[in-house]
């Protein structure tokens, strides 16, 4: 059974209006047009050496276009990764820095308590039996209104009773008060409690009293007797409890006394173990 042209031809045309068709005869049409651009280049058609070249350089740069993402991102991700490391190392050397800085103070807070101690072994200690001597911590500042004491470190386990004389730097600041096992509490001599039988310059005698204020005041003055500016004042002993001769302060021009030593400014004191009379405690 034959088939005519006609035939086939109405059976093409119907092929290619099918749905398809379109997509078909564009991949035909593709196909036929590289065959003849093949068989040009083939016989050396000189009009196809410039749109061969054409072509090439469309293809280059669509190639470089194409492959420019591959090569820019695992750069960008190698930057990205190289900048956060070196923020987490600039984070870990800032921290590293404020450490050795608290360190740095920390050696530096030693070193000038290191400094204090000594000073405090040079004038206490100097000519002096030790064992009639404790050094003393202060832990607590006791600072009310009125009421000015302070907690040392030492008590009844290292030999500490009431009544014990403290001092710094061979200077009066108070006596003991109250003992515990392993702390006491000193009684400054501004404390409004505070009595003391004192000595001043000329050999005048006085109570030194407590005034609750930075300076403690002089009384029971001799009648005639003319309080002077700058006038050494000096535990007199009488009490049988504080060494005769003990510094304490200077009078000053509202006939109040200022003290060797600042009870607002103690960090260490030494307590006197050789009491001159502890029947007296």
């Amino acid at each position: 059974m034959s088939v005519s042209r006609d035939d086939f031809s109405i059976a093409f045309r119907s092929a290619l209006l099918q749905r398809g068709g379109a997509q078909k005869f564009s991949v035909l049409s593709l196909i036929f047009l590289a065959l003849i651009i093949f068989f040009l280049d083939i016989y050396g058609a000189s009009f196809t050496k410039p749109i061969r070249g054409f072509i090439n350089d469309v293809v280059y740069r669509v190639t470089f276009l194409a492959s420019a993402p591959t090569k820019f991102f695992p750069k960008a991700s190698q930057d990205i990764s190289t900048f956060l490391n070196v923020r987490e190392e600039n984070e870990r050397l800032k921290a590293l820095v404020e450490k050795y800085k608290s360190l740095e103070l920390n050696v530096e807070f030693l070193t000038d308590e290191n400094k204090n101690l000594q000073k405090i072994l040079e004038t206490e200690y100097f000519n002096k039996n030790l064992s009639n001597i404790m050094l003393a911590k202060v832990l607590v500042d006791k600072n009310s209104p009125f009421l000015k004491s302070i907690i040392i470190n030492k008590g009844t386990s290292a030999g500490i009773l009431k009544g014990m004389p403290v001092t710094k730097d061979n200077y009066l600041v108070g006596r003991v008060v109250e003992t515990n096992y392993l702390s006491s509490r000193v009684l400054l001599l501004n404390d409004l409690n505070s009595r003391i039988p004192v000595t001043l310059d000329k050999g005048a005698q006085a109570i030194l009293s407590g005034s609750g204020l930075s300076n403690p005041v002089l009384e029971y003055l001799p009648e005639d007797y003319e309080l002077i500016e700058d006038t050494n004042v000096f535990a007199s002993g009488k009490d049988g409890i504080f060494a005769s001769g003990t510094p304490i302060g200077k009078t000053n021009y509202k006939g109040s006394v200022d003290l060797f030593v600042d009870p607002n400014q103690l960090s260490f004191v030494t307590v006197n173990l050789n009491i001159q009379n502890k029947g007296n405690l």
